[in-house]
Formats: structure tokens, sequence, C-alpha cells
């Protein structure tokens, strides 16, 4: 229904975008990859996504095509929602992603937060032969942001979103701010706290 929207980026977060688009406001939710891609209060496109559900009608914002193809091969898997395929692309690069479907690699995707051995295990037996087929999905590369002191603040904002508990989200980021002996970008943060959950 909506294919992409472009406009000034008015907000920036972790888990989601405000895009501007002649005075109107679109809330887009977006993956981890897209957020570290985005430029800060400059124009942006993204390809989207429209979630309609009873209750809400909810965007989902790609930088890359190819990113909105893989999330749309994830949501069609089931017992994998958008929600799940966001987490599962904040926890993944799209080439990630595809490599552990087509190697079969279980392990890799069951360790995204929410993703049991079963649902990996569906998402490889019905996707393997379409991403080996889809030429499309070439992948993307996300260009980190610089770190700042607010990073781990953010982190935290972005992970309770996720629906991590706070206190549990707090002690897994300071594990990694502790192991890792330098400083981390938000993206390296929730992705290190995905990873360890």
């Amino acid at each position: 229904m909506i294919a992409y929207i472009d406009g000034k980026l008015a907000l920036k977060d972790p888990t989601y975008v405000i895009v501007d688009v002649n005075g109107i406001g679109y809330q887009i939710k977006i993956s981890l990859n897209t957020y570290s891609s985005l430029p800060e209060g400059e124009r942006c496109k993204l390809h989207t996504y429209l979630h309609i559900k009873e209750d809400a009608h909810t965007l989902y914002g790609f930088t890359t095509a190819a990113e909105k193809e893989t999330f749309l091969l994830l949501i069609s898997i089931s017992g994998v929602g958008p929600n799940t395929g966001l987490m599962i692309l904040s926890s993944l690069s799209v080439d990630e992603v595809q490599q552990a479907i087509v190697r079969e690699d279980v392990r890799t995707i069951q360790h995204v937060k929410g993703i049991g051995a079963k649902t990996a295990q569906r998402i490889i037996l019905e996707l393997k032969d379409k991403i080996k087929k889809d030429t499309m999905l070439a992948g993307s590369t996300a260009v980190p942001v610089s770190a700042h002191n607010t990073s781990r603040a953010e982190a935290l904002s972005a992970l309770v979103t996720l629906g991590f508990a706070k206190n549990v989200a707090e002690k897994t980021l300071d594990a990694i701010i502790k192991r890792e002996d330098r400083s981390l970008s938000v993206e390296e943060l929730i992705k290190f706290a995905l990873k360890s959950s």
C-alpha cells in the first residue's frame, strides 16, 4: 500500500523514526541496520511495509530494498510476526540472515531473542529454496554511527522497547561495556545484548 516514504528525518531513535513529509510526521519502526545507516536530521527515503491489525496500523521501514524483501520473507513464516522479523534484522544483517538460512545454521537464528529452535528450523525449511533462487537479495552493509556518551541510555531505551525487562537490560549492557574494552556505538551495544540474551 505504501511502498516508500521520502522526507526529512525529524526524529531518529534506535527502534523507530519520524519522517516529515510536507508537514505530516510518519512514525516508522526500523531495525538497527536501518538506524545505523540513516543520516541525522537530513532527507531520507525508507522502503516501507504497512502492517494492518484490528487495533493498529504500523509502518515498518528499511533503507534498502533487500532488507525489506528479507523482512517480508521472514514474516511470511507462521509464528514470525513483524516485531520478530524486525528483531531478527536488528540482530543480524541481511547477509547474515541469508547465509544462516542457506547454510541451515539453526543456532545463529536461534540466538535472536524470542526465536526458539522450532521457529528457527521453520524459517530455514521454508525460506532456503526461496533465498537460493532470489538474486534480488544482494545484501546491505550497515554504516556504523560514531559512539557518544548517551549510547548506553539509547541502547537501554531500545532494549526496553524491544521487550527486555529494564533491570535485565541494564545488567546486560553493563557486562558488555565491561567486557568490550572500547567505546561501543548504540547499534553494537544492542546487537551484543540481543545475542547474549
